[in-house]
């Protein structure tokens, strides 16, 4: 996997903590919302990271999770730690 994209953290936001109402996690706008003001807590964001290590081999610290307050600092932190392609 080259790039882990924000449709793919929107997907794993939606199985794993469920819907935000009237959020659109796909857009633009989106990228830098304050995961709080999301609808998504540093407990939802430590579930989605745990699957994320599962399923890709990403591993990011507790601390860096909770640091990533918004969705573009999760997704790069996400793609610098992607394994790289075999």
């Amino acid at each position: 996997m080259s790039e882990f994209t924000q449709r793919e953290l929107a997907d794993k936001l939606l199985a794993c903590a469920g819907e935000s109402e009237g959020v659109d996690l796909t857009t633009g706008e989106a990228l830098d919302t304050p995961f709080i003001e999301l609808g998504y807590d540093s407990l939802a964001l430590l579930q989605v990271t745990g699957v994320i290590k599962r399923e890709y081999g990403v591993e990011l610290s507790d601390d860096a999770v909770v640091e990533a307050e918004t969705p573009r600092l999760l997704l790069k932190m996400i793609n610098a730690s992607l394994p790289e392609p075999a």
